[in-house]
């Protein structure tokens, strides 16, 4: 990862954040806003980037994964030993750490919450090694025993999946089996209580949510002040990305979740040479959109298109058909590199640059198409099956009101029309696209996930077919095909090997198999631009979301 300050940004200390001449202080308000609402206020049912922002607000982990350093921090867990076995680790609690109500937290509410995360599906395989289960027990108050179903080469980072839940509050639906309908948006904000440094004060739907100090929260900076600085946090629902850039750049908000849009980057820019803005710039980015198509079995049975759009022949002539240099050109502005996969080059440790590109080559997607039925017989530049003579058409859905995912679908359209597949672009609320997604209720989708982890091992929700992110095809009990069985195999084996040589040698292969079969397409990652008013001090810029906000505690109010 590169970390670069704009000129404009002034000074900044890329290690602390701070930016020079202001220490930060207790007091005051930031107003930042997301593109949509939280799912839930419940973590354990739902991963998409706002429901993962609020719990950063109101809950906390054992250990962190420190965004900019990328390593392993102590956090509710002060330290720690391994086993010569590398099998079982002993944790030991910060004492004196009680919840938002008051509450102690002891060794049982980490059992607990790991036994929690194991009743959820979408939250349980983040914490599973190769498809098995952690297990935990409780040595005293204050110390966890660990012990890991087999070697795994990342240790505690699996850790930073786990967050830890109040027993107190939850344990009477976890006995009950309603855990997941636990803590919805209904619930009153009196309900929550976390470990994270603040509370939610107010929910208004669609509209805000309001955060107050946490008066218990247990951590305190290098002078002995207790965090947070903020006494309060306020985040705005602004599904418009025009709406957010206007109240951006008018005062009426100091950052967003998320990045700055590349078509947003001149105003941004304008504003920090003016002094009312910081803008950092943070190089390419981690996580590229994605598109694919449903390749769930049986998702189109009795579909007259069934013979073809599950084929592989067709995922790689979409691949080859669109030109990603015009693509970046056109959806980034040209501040974008183009790539094959999930993974770009922002992830040096894992990226692989051996893995095939797809050319650039209509021609060829066109013979692909021709390989697997799909002809134009009546020379009108539109293939129809040959079989059914029905239009090789279908529908993508993307978020609305996201003018990059929107420009991005555009070009796909056009560029797949060059060579006679037709689409139509359906562009959706973020919440309904992912209610498509998870029901499997689509043809094709453009939309932003995100892996859990730059280790791959710390994604197995993504990369395992098994996996609740494994989005073309969620929820296989078995891998589907030879190719994911052979992913499944070679993650298995990644994420146990000791020897980091080898680690990287199987996760190449991985990626390289991926590249052949192209689940998922990847056209361009952007590069990472961010935004805050001068008024939110002591960030520390990183390139993943949310890139200002992901050490909530420790962000400040100028004086």
């Amino acid at each position: 990862m590169t970390l670069a300050i704009s000129p404009a940004c002034g000074r900044s200390d890329t290690k602390t954040g701070a930016i020079a001449g202001q220490e930060p202080r207790r007091g005051g308000q930031l107003v930042v806003s997301a593109r949509t609402e939280p799912r839930t206020f419940n973590r354990l049912v739902s991963r998409e980037a706002t429901t993962d922002f609020v719990a950063s607000l109101m809950q906390a982990r054992l250990v962190r994964i420190n965004q900019v350093t990328d390593e392993v921090e102590p956090w509710l867990a002060e330290s720690w030993t391994r086993a010569d076995s590398g099998l079982e680790y002993t944790l030991t609690l910060r004492p004196n750490v009680t919840f938002s109500d008051g509450h102690p937290l002891t060794a049982d509410d980490v059992v607990f919450s790991l036994a929690a995360a194991y009743a959820v599906p979408i939250s349980a395989d983040s914490l599973e090694i190769d498809g098995r289960k952690l297990a935990m027990a409780a040595v005293d108050p204050l110390t966890v025993r660990l012990t890991m179903p087999v070697r795994y080469a990342p240790g505690l980072r699996i850790l930073n999946n786990l967050w830890v839940l109040p027993r107190h509050r939850l344990e009477a639906a976890f006995k009950g089996g309603t855990l997941a309908a636990a803590w919805t948006l209904a619930a009153p904000p009196s309900e929550i209580a976390g470990l994270g440094p603040f509370v939610l004060s107010a929910y208004s739907a669609g509209q805000r949510l309001v955060f107050a100090r946490n008066p218990h929260y247990w951590r305190k900076d290098g002078k002995g002040v207790q965090l947070p600085y903020l006494d309060q946090l306020v985040l705005e629902i602004v599904p418009e990305e025009n709406t957010q850039l206007l109240r951006l750049t008018s005062g009426a908000s100091d950052s967003t979740i998320s990045e700055v849009p590349a078509e947003a980057y001149a105003t941004i820019k304008r504003a920090a040479d003016e002094g009312r803005l910081r803008l950092y710039d943070l190089g390419v980015g981690l996580d590229p959109d994605a598109f694919w198509l449903n390749l769930k079995p049986g998702a189109f049975a009795g579909d007259a298109r069934a013979g073809w759009l599950q084929r592989d022949e067709l995922r790689r002539a979409i691949s080859m058909a669109v030109d990603r240099q015009l693509f970046a050109d056109t959806v980034f502005l040209g501040a974008g590199l183009p790539v094959f996969g999930p993974e770009t080059p922002a992830n040096k440790k894992w990226y692989s640059p051996d893995a095939p590109q797809t050319p650039h080559d209509p021609a060829a997607a066109r013979a692909l198409l021709q390989s697997i039925g799909l002809t134009d017989a009546d020379g009108d530049g539109v293939l129809e099956d040959a079989k059914t003579r029905s239009p090789a058409r279908f529908t993508v859905i993307t978020q609305k009101g996201r003018p990059s995912l929107e420009r991005g679908v555009s070009v796909i359209r056009d560029e797949l029309k060059k060579i006679g597949l037709g689409v139509d672009v359906v562009a959706l609320e973020g919440g309904a696209v992912i209610e498509k997604i998870m029901s499997g209720r689509y043809d094709a989708v453009y939309f932003h996930p995100y892996l859990s982890d730059t280790d791959p091992a710390g994604s197995p929700d993504f990369w395992l077919s098994s996996g609740s992110l494994h989005f073309w095809n969620i929820g296989q009990k078995t891998p589907a095909t030879e190719w994911e069985k052979r992913i499944d195999e070679l993650m298995a084996r990644q994420m146990q090997s000791l020897d980091e040589a080898e680690r990287k040698r199987l996760f190449d292969e991985v990626q390289k198999i991926f590249a052949e079969h192209q689940p998922a397409i990847y056209f361009v990652a952007p590069r990472v631009f961010a935004a805050a008013s001068t008024r939110m001090i002591n960030v520390t810029p990183a390139v993943q979301r949310p890139q200002l906000l992901w050490s909530p505690d420790s962000v400040a109010v100028a004086p």
